[in-house]
């Protein structure tokens, strides 16, 4: 839909991007243009989640070889390179004990693309989907920028943030289209248990519509949970379960790009067409990357997982030993979801004020949905183990001001 500017305003742009809102990790990373950080408090940004380490260096080495080798210039197939897709569908199946085959697969440019070629795939203007709140900002903005209609779940902080399958169920409309969940959770950190995920696989099989969930980060789940559900196991999971996966946070490829969905033909193909509109295939070396990384990497992000643990334990810890005012309401995987103490001032506020007073930058909770106001999400794996305290008592620090 266009906008009816007149002639004189420039060109017409499209209302439905227009109206939203401008991506807030670069805002927030706005607010601390030109600054200087004291030698005694640098910065800590926990605004976006990067790996810390970057991908081992036989990875890197290896592709460094094949830079030279003729035929990396070159597209690859649409769904991405065949060897790829069947070492990641023999990968998912050794994960969850299912039946996965190279065909169920298809390799895109990060896994943001993998949900906007998926949703496209299942809903037009006008139809809906459900999210829970609070939600991974860029699902949002995806969505209202192709008019489908979001239905929101309400947040449910005394439960950690999940909400429970009867309040997807009382979201659900005629229109809608599909169920979509991230666990572990981004914003919260909160991981959704198999009992939840198989309830919302029936309702969503009982709709006939799809459920999405996204696992970006699945391979961050706490080791007693593994697997991390029985949904792949139901003969029938073509027809409902849709998988994303990134490489990006596991293998430390963020800025290679490089993601995945995970579904039946009917949908693989409708994204197969999308695919080749937007990118046509994501980046050959990339692939070639995650080829390598999904081969041999294994040992190394389990590794990483675990030092990830480390890092939500002294989290927790540094919050529970801690008169900050600030509270913890969910922390796993990457991410940790506080409720701030300033009664009345906006989560925009008070994350401005960590940043400039502090050196914290993080994003404030108005961007992951209504009534979010009263919170802040850290993306504490960019710090050190050792580090959460500090970052604890910055918070302190800034509550003792008011």
């Amino acid at each position: 839909m266009l906008t009816s500017a007149p002639p004189s305003a420039g060109v017409r742009l499209n209302t439905n991007v227009v109206n939203v809102t401008s991506p807030p990790i670069a805002d927030v990373h706005g607010w601390i243009a030109g600054m200087q950080f004291p030698a005694n408090r640098p910065l800590f940004d926990v605004a976006q989640a990067v790996p810390v380490d970057p991908p081992p260096q036989a990875l890197r080495e290896t592709v460094a070889e094949l830079l030279i080798r003729d035929g990396l210039h070159r597209y690859t197939p649409i769904a991405g390179l065949p060897e790829l897709r069947a070492e990641l569908a023999a990968h998912m199946a050794g994960a969850y004990g299912a039946h996965i085959d190279a065909p169920d697969t298809l390799i895109t440019a990060g896994c943001n693309q993998a949900f906007c070629a998926v949703v496209q795939a299942l809903a037009g203007p006008g139809d809906e989907v459900v999210i829970p709140v609070p939600y991974y900002f860029n699902h949002q903005m995806w969505m209202d920028m192709i008019g489908v209609r979001t239905l929101h779940v309400p947040f449910a902080p005394a439960q950690g943030g999940v909400p429970t399958a009867a309040a997807f169920a009382d979201a659900l409309t005629e229109r809608t289209r599909a169920i979509a969940v991230v666990t572990p959770n981004n914003p919260t950190g909160a991981v959704y248990s198999p009992e939840l995920l198989e309830d919302l696989y029936q309702l969503a099989r009982a709709r006939g519509i799809a459920l999405i969930v996204d696992e970006t980060y699945m391979d961050f789940h706490p080791t007693a949970q593994l697997p991390a559900h029985g949904l792949f196991q139901h003969p029938e999971w073509r027809d409902t379960l849709v998988q994303l996966f990134s490489f990006s946070k596991s293998y430390a490829l963020t800025g290679f790009r490089v993601g995945s969905v995970i579904a039946g033909p009917a949908i693989i193909e409708q994204v197969t067409k999308i695919q080749d509109c937007l990118a046509i295939c994501a980046p050959r070396l990339s692939q070639v990357m995650a080829l390598h990384a999904i081969r041999t990497l294994q040992p190394w992000v389990r590794a990483q997982a675990h030092a990830m643990q480390t890092r939500v334990t002294a989290l927790k810890d540094a919050f529970a030993g801690s008169a900050s005012g600030f509270e913890l309401l969910a922390a796993g995987a990457w991410f940790a979801y506080v409720r701030h103490p300033m009664t009345g001032v906006a989560a925009t506020d008070v994350a401005r004020r960590l940043a400039i007073e502090q050196s914290v930058l993080c994003i404030p909770g108005e961007v992951f949905g209504p009534g979010q106001e009263d919170f802040i999400r850290f993306a504490f794996a960019n710090l050190e183990a050792e580090q959460m305290p500090q970052l604890v008592e910055r918070l302190r620090l800034l509550n003792s001001k008011n």
